[in-house]
């Protein structure tokens, strides 16, 4: 495997930019993953490093050596796409050792055998080898298709959002298949999506996008719990974190160069409405059940601003209670959306 860097790159089409000096390194055996709505510019970044796109300014290298103007066949790497891509009429055995069949490499058909049956296992598909690649479930294609990027053992795995089509539960279990993969393997990936969950499970690093830029790389934790600004406070977390106006919070103390005060479900808790460490006062709205817990939606009673706290059943109200907020931990933004430190 090989390091991927790209440093200061830029990218536009006609009047649209789409990415803007951007820069990341990712060392050899890493995973990281861009994080990020549509139009953030994930998926051009991964087109430049592949090649697919070239870059307006700026540079790619990978392993150390400067591939910007190297032609995509020559850069090895693989790509994943969103969608399966199989060759229809090509069994699985024949999808994955396509790769391996390149007129660029020199390798005998013992080895091609050897490679897609070592393939095969890590991907617990030995016995779907002789099946047609049509007769295959979406989670079985999918898996040919990572299989299909594996078997040529690359220098970097480019992967964009490649289990999104899949429904819930196919999404879970590939996405522990894929990090158990990149664990055994030590593959260098650069993984994109727009699904907080394969982010913050996949990742030694989650790189987040906003409008072309990166605003944050880090780990998932550092990320999640220190976020630079208010797009990638909102990004991360389930329930979304509670965004108020500094003038929502009336009687809590927060510095006047505060514009925006974030609130995370879990780092509020129920009180009586009377209680001394209440710093807010609220109505119960409603009660959602969330597997072991409960997400109480709250209405301010000074400012009519909504709230969501996440309550376990000992703590939990009923819709019409007067209830107290006590917060144990806030985040605070300025007016252009960055982080103010206390």
């Amino acid at each position: 495997m090989a390091d991927l860097s790209l440093s200061h790159v830029s990218k536009r089409f006609g009047a649209q930019t789409a990415v803007t000096d951007l820069n990341i390194d990712i060392a050899s055996g890493e995973l990281v993953v861009l994080l990020g709505p549509s139009g953030a510019g994930k998926t051009t970044t991964l087109r430049l490093a592949a090649g697919l796109e070239a870059p307006d300014s700026g540079s790619v290298c990978i392993g150390g050596r400067d591939v910007t103007r190297l032609a995509p066949a020559l850069r090895d790497v693989t790509f994943v796409f969103q969608q399966y891509s199989l060759y229809p009429h090509l069994s699985v055995y024949d999808n994955l050792a396509f790769p391996l069949r390149s007129p660029l490499r020199k390798i005998s058909e013992a080895d091609v055998k050897t490679r897609v049956l070592e393939i095969a296992r890590m991907l617990r598909m030995e016995d779907k080898l002789h099946n047609p690649a049509t007769k295959l479930s979406g989670g079985q294609m999918q898996r040919v298709a990572i299989g299909r990027a594996l078997v040529r053992n690359p220098s970097v795995y480019l992967m964009d959002e490649p289990l999104s089509s899949l429904d819930a539960k196919l999404r879970n279990d590939l996405r522990l298949e894929l990090k158990r993969i990149q664990q055994e393997t030590g593959a260098t990936m650069l993984y994109v999506t727009h699904d907080q969950v394969e982010a913050l499970t996949l990742a030694n690093r989650i790189g987040v996008l906003d409008q072309g830029r990166m605003v944050q790389l880090g780990t998932p934790q550092q990320v999640y719990e220190d976020p630079h600004t208010v797009a990638v406070a909102s990004r991360l977390g389930s329930p979304r974190i509670n965004l108020l106006a500094r003038a929502a919070l009336g009687p809590v103390s927060i510095p006047a160069h505060v514009h925006t005060v974030g609130l995370r479900a879990e780092h509020l808790q129920l009180t009586d409405s009377n209680a001394a460490d209440a710093a807010l006062r609220a109505t119960v709205q409603r009660i959602e059940r969330l597997s072991d817990q409960y997400l109480v939606h709250l209405r301010l009673n000074d400012s009519k601003a909504e709230l969501i706290v996440a309550a376990p059943p000992a703590q939990l109200a009923h819709a019409g209670q007067s209830v107290g907020v006590h917060i144990a931990h806030s985040l605070w933004f300025d007016a252009a959306g960055l982080r103010v430190r206390a």
